[in-house]
């Protein structure tokens, strides 16, 4: 991509900031999965944890902005030992979303956000990565045990009472997504889960994932022809920013690498974003990514899955 190229790309306006992330546990994680975006791991420091004093000011100086919703996510947010205060802090202000691997959590723990959550007029929402109905499907790109320990935390979080969003990132062939989806449920119903969301997810090509398979051609990119007529509102950039321990980010997942930094405050990000990179043509093909709704590809533009 000649320099030109680079210049001569969409950007994408602040609309307003309606969500705000928090990446609370910076690229610390207890699994070191294959696909990973930001390549998070135990031994991942590129990103640190937030302090509670850093959200609570992030969350202070929101209101201001508008921001109607927040977004919890790492590495593993639970690892942070104060995410269950920073959780019930953030109830006071906004709906919000927890993204986890469900394989650390306690019943104590839900047991103090339930309460936490009914006595607010907020929902708290939690969204498990579970990459597969079986062991066999999900194991081998997170890791031995995990489909056991994270299938067990959603059984915690259905013995609260919460009704959690299942995220898978589809490392199958398009034909089996029915059949993969049926048996998640029927799965699910055994621990107690009788009203799941699922929500199959692109690969993002970059990070670990780049590694497993591969990054990005050249041609993955948005252009100026593209955006003409498209809801910008499916893209994350257009209404949302991240906070982490390195400043200001424009979305989750555009960390690693350069150009994703928008400022060291929240109100230093608020300017428009060039969308040049792969991850966005992602984005932009499927629109709601780090959403809490189900996506649904754009025409003439078909998912790979390997």
């Amino acid at each position: 991509m000649t320099a030109l190229e680079i210049i001569d790309v969409p950007h994408i306006e602040l609309r307003s900031l309606d969500e705000l992330w928090f990446q609370v546990a910076g690229t610390v994680c207890n699994l070191t999965c294959h696909h990973c975006f930001i390549s998070c791991s135990p031994h991942n420091h590129s990103f640190e944890f937030l302090t509670f004093e850093q959200v609570e000011t992030a969350l202070l100086e929101s209101v201001e902005h508008g921001v109607r919703e927040y977004y919890f996510t790492g590495g593993e947010p639970f690892l942070n030992k104060d995410l269950v205060h920073m959780l019930k802090r953030t109830l006071d202000f906004g709906p919000v979303t927890v993204l986890t691997n469900g394989t650390v959590l306690k019943s104590e723990w839900l047991s103090e956000l339930r309460t936490a959550e009914e006595a607010t007029g907020f929902s708290l929402e939690f969204r498990v990565s579970i990459d597969g109905p079986t062991a066999e499907i999900n194991d081998p790109v997170r890791g031995g045990g995990t489909f056991e320990r994270a299938i067990n935390g959603v059984a915690l979080l259905c013995e609260q009472g919460f009704l959690p969003i299942i995220t898978m990132t589809q490392t199958w062939d398009d034909s089996r997504n029915a059949d993969i989806l049926l048996q998640f449920r029927e799965v699910l119903a055994q621990y107690g889960c009788h009203r799941p969301r699922l929500k199959i997810l692109p690969r993002l090509k970059i990070g670990a994932e780049e590694s497993r398979t591969t990054g990005y051609a050249d041609t993955e990119r948005i252009t100026h022809q593209m955006m003409e007529g498209v809801d910008r509102n499916q893209l994350l950039c257009h209404h949302s920013r991240i906070i982490t321990n390195r400043g200001t980010y424009v979305c989750p997942i555009l960390l690693e690498g350069t150009g994703g930094r928008m400022g060291e405050t929240l109100a230093e990000s608020l300017h428009a974003f060039p969308v040049n990179h792969g991850a966005c043509y992602t984005c932009y093909q499927f629109g709601a990514i780090c959403s809490n709704t189900t996506l649904r590809p754009r025409e003439n533009l078909s998912q790979s899955s390997v």
